[in-house]
């Protein structure tokens, strides 16, 4: 009787092992699947940029560089005049946040940030306008965040991009038209993450008919839609500097960025040209600004009110 048992068993045990079996496959190449998805979809983020000693001792020296720029802003038509100022600097980015890092963590990758300013006057009321872009100093993947936000007498309106498994972003605004919006994007080409690039490696620039969502500042003040737009990119080169050109031919717009040929490719001046104003008032208008100067200065520690002479360094 045991022994007959046993032969009874096996036919059901073999059924439990072939089954256990199968399923360990079925998971096994679920796992090869999203193991080679990953790996594809994090293809280029392999190639890292190999960082020359240049680029280390001038960018990790503890410092941020300051340029600041004289502005002529086109708004409703008309050109005003102002400042601006790009704010460059190294910092540890907690990836899995998408934050600036307090702490040394494994997770944190080394980003070249950029807060660029603008301040101009529309009449009575003024205009702020900010962005800040975070580029992996790596130059092998696409800014893993994306902010811009705009502040006149009327209200406020900020709009941020996350680079997750897609680009997620969410954007606020008083505007009826424009509201809150929760949105998903392809990933492609980013206009704010060119500034970055420039100052990294401006052969890896994006060059030919290219696919990029312009810059968020722009789509706001001109109330577009915010999605990617076919575009040709070309980089030339005059005397000691280099100019990279983008033209969206969809919205009739060409922003212009030139910049030293050799490193650190300082940004010496750049033009935007697209309609300005709206409806009978709109007229094509170049949006300019020139450097004046540059420091490269530890600013977050030069905040006491015996400070403020700095600014004159810069003209602001």
């Amino acid at each position: 009787m045991q022994r007959l048992f046993k032969f009874q068993f096996l036919p059901v045990l073999f059924l439990l092992v072939v089954f256990h079996s199968c399923k360990e496959n079925s998971k096994n190449n679920k796992n090869v699947s999203l193991i080679a998805n990953d790996a594809k979809m994090s293809n280029t983020a392999t190639i890292k940029n190999q960082l020359s000693e240049e680029f280390k001792s001038y960018w990790y020296a503890g410092k941020a560089e300051i340029t600041s720029y004289k502005l002529e802003q086109a708004r409703y038509g008309e050109l005003r005049d102002g400042n601006a100022v790009l704010i460059y600097v190294t910092e540890p980015f907690l990836a899995s946040k998408q934050v600036k890092a307090d702490n040394s963590n494994p997770d944190n990758v080394s980003v070249l940030k950029l807060n660029s300013t603008k301040k101009f006057l529309t009449g009575i009321y003024p205009y702020s306008i900010m962005n800040s872009s975070f580029y992996p100093v790596a130059d092998n993947q696409h800014a893993i965040k994306l902010t811009s936000s705009v502040q006149e007498w009327c209200g406020q309106v900020f709009t941020q991009l996350n680079n997750r498994e897609k680009f997620e972003v969410n954007s606020f605004s008083y505007f009826e038209s424009d509201g809150d919006q929760t949105l998903t994007l392809d990933k492609t080409d980013l206009e704010n993450e060119i500034w970055n690039k420039i100052r990294i490696n401006p052969n890896n620039l994006p060059q030919g008919n290219i696919s990029i969502i312009p810059s968020l500042e722009y789509l706001r003040l001109a109330h577009k839609e915010l999605k990617s737009y076919t575009a040709n990119a070309e980089l030339s080169t005059e005397g000691n500097l280099q100019t990279y050109k983008i033209t969206y031919p969809e919205l009739d717009r060409t922003l212009a960025i030139t910049f030293e040929k050799s490193f650190p490719y300082g940004i010496e001046y750049w033009s935007e040209t697209y309609k300005s104003g709206f409806g009978p008032d709109s007229q094509t208008l170049t949006t300019k600004a020139t450097k004046i100067k540059t420091l490269n200065r530890a600013y977050w520690q030069e905040n006491r009110n015996s400070d403020v002479f700095l600014r004159d360094s810069l003209g602001l």
